[in-house]
């Protein structure tokens, strides 16, 4: 059974695989489930809700990265009833990462594989390239980057209060992200693939090198059209270019589109 915590538009009963979202910056469940409709045959869309935002409004925010991560952790757990992929875009990537290695540490159950798209590896640590955006920007640079990415609805950012609680939302997120923290040595055992924007500014030259070190299963990157958030065109239509989504999915080391 799914936990409240864990959002489905639509539930499959036929569903061989479930794809199981994790939030970026100011983000909710709500910024993948557009894409139920591109997903593949047979996968199953999954978004984890964190606390303090749409079905959990009356919940607090997470303090620090270490209480949000182990809220995350116990979503994917019940959601795990199907064999599952973990994605997470941003700040979500990271997310995913740290859900996938505390499961291995905890005994599982292990997701088939880890997406990640648009961050740098974790082993870096949190850097300023990383603080983007940063909690110390004016409410008008916040909602500029909210407007720019699609985080909030036009409706939302219209309103003065519905405007507040998305500022509210993103600077908990923002705090929580700069409490980041990478334990050395950590990897996988599963597959992993990263999908950067090839004119994306936060993600460094060295990522493709750097995210190859953190799995000892299948490594694949790649690079696509736009910036952060991808084109319009990709970001609607990301889950085609997630590999493990694929019944034939190789994940060879190095490949990329």
């Amino acid at each position: 059974m799914l936990d409240t915590v864990v959002v489905r538009r639509r539930v499959d009963p036929d569903a061989r695989l479930r794809l199981i979202c994790l939030g970026f910056c100011g983000g909710g469940a709500a910024s993948y489930l557009h894409w139920d409709p591109v997903m593949p045959p047979g996968v199953e869309l999954a978004s984890v809700c964190y606390p303090g935002r749409e079905g959990r409004f009356a919940a607090d925010y997470a303090r620090d990265w270490t209480e949000l991560s182990g809220d995350a952790v116990a979503a994917v757990r019940s959601a795990a009833d199907l064999p599952f992929v973990l994605y997470g875009h941003s700040m979500g990537g990271w997310m995913a990462f740290e859900v996938a290695a505390r499961l291995e540490r905890e005994g599982g159950p292990l997701p088939e594989a880890v997406a990640v798209s648009s961050v740098n590896a974790p082993s870096r640590g949190l850097t300023e390239r990383d603080k983007y955006p940063s909690q110390h920007d004016t409410d008008e640079q916040l909602i500029a980057w909210i407007r720019t990415h699609g985080v909030a609805a036009e409706h939302i950012l219209g309103d003065p209060d519905l405007r507040e609680l998305a500022l509210e939302l993103m600077r908990a997120d923002l705090r929580v992200r700069d409490t980041f923290f990478h334990r050395p040595g950590t990897r996988l055992g599963v597959p992993l693939q990263v999908l950067t924007g090839l004119t994306d500014t936060v993600v460094v030259p060295e990522a493709r090198a750097q995210w190859s070190e953190l799995t000892t299963g299948p490594f694949r990157y790649d690079e696509l059209p736009g910036g952060h958030f991808f084109t319009p065109e990709v970001w609607r239509e990301l889950p085609g270019h997630i590999a493990a989504l694929s019944r034939n999915h190789g994940c060879p080391t190095g490949v990329g589109h």
